[in-house]
């Protein structure tokens, strides 16, 4: 079983405006002119690459960019949600509706709520997204984070590890997920604030097996505890078989393993009623 919890996807109607947008922009930086895309970013698209990679389910997390867009995007997941595809809701920190949004997403029923600091402008520790985090805790939704570096952010990393430490402090009733194994490219930070010192976070593995080596990831997966590790790829921006492929030469047991690859996710998916 594998159960990716890290994916992406657009409505028909914008995908391939979409996808164009993102790949020019990382073509723009010598860092990630590399960078290639696993599907089209539809949903259909999303559908063909699990069953070529033997994904059994995945989670989508859609991100709203602008205030404006969050209802939309929010009753574009409730409609596409089921058949092994689970979806996240998303508010945007700007949003004067955003605490009332959250439990819309609750009421749509969808599985938590995705933020993404760089595509959204805002630090995860800072004050004005605390209520978000309030009432996401008094509701039992968790929260997804871009975590660390982004291809096509800023010079300013706006999500480091240490802010989620911030947060998880804060607020310890909050399912905190910080993506992309705590902080993309920011693993030594990872294992110094983060690793093994908070029961409410989760990472995810999402595109990190270009950007860790075996023996990192290992000691933070030993310190922090395989039943808080989420396999993950971030399609449609990296092939699934590179995490798999990763996890699987670790040396971890294969109960561990099979935490990190389906029972995890499961685990905080809990009660949903889609399959």
């Amino acid at each position: 079983m594998l159960f990716d919890f890290h994916t992406h996807a657009f409505a028909d109607a914008i995908a391939e405006r979409a996808m164009a947008s993102l790949l020019n922009t990382t073509k723009n930086n010598k860092e990630t002119e590399h960078m290639k895309a696993y599907t089209d970013g539809t949903i259909s698209g999303l559908r063909n690459l699990m069953q070529e990679k033997g994904i059994d389910k995945s989670l989508l997390l859609p991100i709203a960019t602008k205030p404006s867009q969050q209802t939309t995007i929010n009753n574009w997941a409730a409609d596409v949600m089921g058949s092994g595809i689970y979806c996240c809701g998303t508010v945007h920190p700007d949003a004067e509706n955003a605490v009332e949004e959250v439990e819309r997403i609750k009421s749509l029923g969808l599985c938590g709520i995705k933020l993404h600091p760089e595509y959204q402008l805002f630090y995860p520790d800072e004050e004005r997204v605390f209520p978000i985090y309030r009432k996401a805790a008094e509701i039992g939704l968790f929260v997804v984070f871009h975590a660390g570096w982004d291809p096509i952010g800023k010079e300013e990393i706006l999500a480091p590890p240490k802010s989620f430490a911030n947060i998880a402090e804060k607020f310890p009733d909050l399912t905190i997920v910080a993506a992309h194994m705590g902080g993309m490219r920011l693993f030594d930070e990872v294992e110094d604030c983060l690793a093994g010192k908070f029961k409410n976070v989760y990472f995810d593995t999402g595109a990190v097996a270009d950007y860790i080596n075996s023996e990192q990831i290992f000691r933070i997966i030993e310190k922090h505890g395989a039943d808080k590790i989420l396999f993950a790829s971030d399609a449609p921006w990296d092939d699934p078989l590179k995490e798999t492929e990763m996890i699987n030469n670790l040396p971890l047991s294969q109960s561990d393993k099979d935490l990190i690859f389906y029972g995890n996710a499961e685990r905080l998916i809990g009660g949903n009623r889609y399959a």
